[in-house]
């Protein structure tokens, strides 16, 4: 059954691609997953009011009732409330269905989208869930020309966007227990960040990865008080809580911050394609260094993040940030061009004492000098270096380097550091390396039982750490197996001396046969031309170079 099912899921992927490159035209398809991921999100909240409202008229004795067939004054009379517990509404007419089913006769398609767009946005305007619609729909632009240089060539890609998505067999799956709205999201954002290489992958993780960083932080416990990524991008790291924990153990939900305006929006939406109220996620725009939002929120119990490598940020160009109490404890800030080591202080920061942070940092971090460095020393000397995971190389889009996992604890029961060498825990899938289930446990094994284990993992005191001048580099402590083959040179040095002995026998016999033949010439000057031409048809041009010396 089991087989079944992921069949029957990889071929919804394979229809998803095949129509997402289909539809796209000429259209970059990074350029194009905004439409996709736009009409993808707008069905889906379309149809998750319409069951909400469905299901509570038909609670109280209506079973008749279907809001995509009610009248948009009807309507109207339930906007406050519905708003208040769905945070958005949608009135009848504006549908993804009604408007889909349109679509085809709609010579305005692009005016009438817009509008709508317009209208759920704008039903959140002074309400608490305001931000959380808030130009969700900008970079959905349904007037430009990169879908046709006509309105009417516009008109007629999106009504076959519409059709297309509103024919994928999409909602809740009993038998897999999978929400394939936020699978179709998720899977489309790995083909558009494959695709696109590192302008894509740069804000995507892996699923598999994201899932052993959150795994991590929430080791021996069933629930957490919410969780955060300082660099959320997408959001798809925060979302592998709910797989982990289960949707209800995080309890004051997520909590993330997003540099660039469109990924941004995707973060949001992609909480919204999970399922994720709107008062059980906080997605903040801007720079999480200079701007940080949730300063004012008690720290977080588990935080997981993979910042940008190796970015640029304003540093010690900066005055202030010297003094900001994220940064300060360190005495030194993070390099201009190495953004790395101020993302681990700032979540650092933001860890509750009892909480544990995952982030993963490209390899630089764990050996360069200067304030680096000093970094490193501050968290050696505090105690906050929890572990240390070398990762395998080629996991993530846009890059081939091999990165590694820092683990953060504030509140630890001994002095040492755990690193630990998953560098050989892959699979090849394509022309990338991924973390396989079984790969992903038994890293999580090696992290939970915290022991040495040869060649993979080792138990090392801080004391140590510091004597190797805070080098957290997993190499430097770890060696890797040696799988070649043994070799006992006693008895290769008696093979060699066997085979010496046999040539020497051989020499010895030629020149025996060659004394013997030179003598016999002596006696007989006709001996070589006789032999010679005994050998007929084979005259003595076509011998071997070694025969022609022995005969001649």
């Amino acid at each position: 059954m089991a087989d079944t099912r992921e069949i029957q899921r990889a071929e919804l992927h394979k229809t998803i691609w095949k129509m997402a490159n289909e539809l796209r035209g000429s259209v970059d398809g990074w350029d194009f997953k905004s439409y996709v991921l736009g009409l993808l999100f707008y069905r889906f909240i379309s149809e998750n009011l319409t069951d909400y409202l469905n299901a509570a008229e038909h609670a109280a004795g209506n079973s008749d009732f279907n809001y995509t067939q009610l009248s948009d004054r009807q309507a109207e009379l339930g906007r406050d409330d519905t708003v208040a517990e769905k945070g958005f509404y949608i009135l009848p007419s504006d549908l993804f269905v009604n408007v889909q089913a349109n679509a085809a006769q709609d010579e305005n398609l692009n005016e009438t989208l817009e509008r709508v767009f317009k209208n759920i946005e704008g039903s959140a305007l002074g309400t608490a869930s305001e931000d959380n619609f808030k130009g969700l729909f900008d970079d959905l632009d349904v007037n430009s020309n990169k879908l046709g240089p006509t309105v009417a060539d516009r008109n007629k890609k999106l009504s076959r966007l519409l059709t297309a998505i509103g024919d994928m067999q999409l909602g809740f799956d009993e038998d897999t227990q999978i929400d394939t709205f936020g699978d179709a999201y998720e899977f489309l954002m790995n083909m558009y960040a494959s695709q696109a290489g590192k302008s894509g992958g740069e804000f995507f993780t892996p699923q598999e990865v994201s899932e052993l960083l959150a795994r991590i932080t929430v080791v021996g416990k069933t629930h957490v008080n919410k969780v955060y990524d300082p660099a959320c991008g997408s959001g798809s790291l925060l979302l592998q809580f709910n797989k982990v924990l289960g949707k209800d153990n995080v309890q004051q939900g997520f909590f993330g911050q997003e540099i660039n305006l469109t990924t941004y929006n995707l973060a949001r939406i992609n909480m919204f394609l999970h399922n994720v109220n709107y008062m059980k996620f906080h997605i903040a725009h801007g720079d999480t260094l200079t701007s940080p939002a949730y300063d004012d929120e008690e720290p977080f119990e588990a935080i997981v993040s993979n910042p940008p490598y190796s970015t640029r940020w304003e540093g010690k160009n900066n005055p202030a940030l010297i003094n900001d109490p994220r940064f300060s404890p360190a005495g030194v800030l993070a390099p201009i061009s190495k953004a790395d080591l101020a993302f681990t202080m700032h979540i650092l920061s933001w860890l509750a004492e009892d909480g544990t942070a995952a982030i993963v940092e490209f390899p630089g971090v764990l050996y360069r000098g200067g304030a680096e460095r000093k970094i490193r020393e501050y968290l050696i000397s505090n105690n906050y270096i929890d572990a240390v995971i070398q990762l395998p190389p080629n996991l993530f889009f846009g890059t081939t380097i091999a990165t590694c996992i820092i683990v953060l604890k504030k509140s630890k029961t001994d002095n040492s550091i755990l690193f630990i060498d998953a560098s050989e825990q892959f699979e090849h899938s394509g022309n990338k390396n991924k973390l396989a289930s079984s790969n992903c446990q038994k890293i999580l094994d090696w992290y939970i039982q915290r022991k040495d284990i040869d060649h993979r993992t080792k138990l090392v005191a801080n004391s140590e750490v510091r004597e190797n001048e805070y080098n957290f580099s997993v190499s430097s402590y770890l060696q890797p197996e040696d799988t070649h083959e043994a070799i006992d040179i006693l008895e290769l040095n008696k093979q060699i001396s066997d085979v010496v002995r046999h040539q020497q026998e051989l020499r010895t016999q030629i020149d025996a046969i060659v004394s013997n033949l030179e003598n016999r010439n002596g006696e007989d000057g006709h001996l070589s031309s006789t032999i010679t031409d005994s050998m007929e048809p084979q005259s003595a041009h076509h011998l071997s170079p070694a025969r022609e010396q022995l005969f001649n």
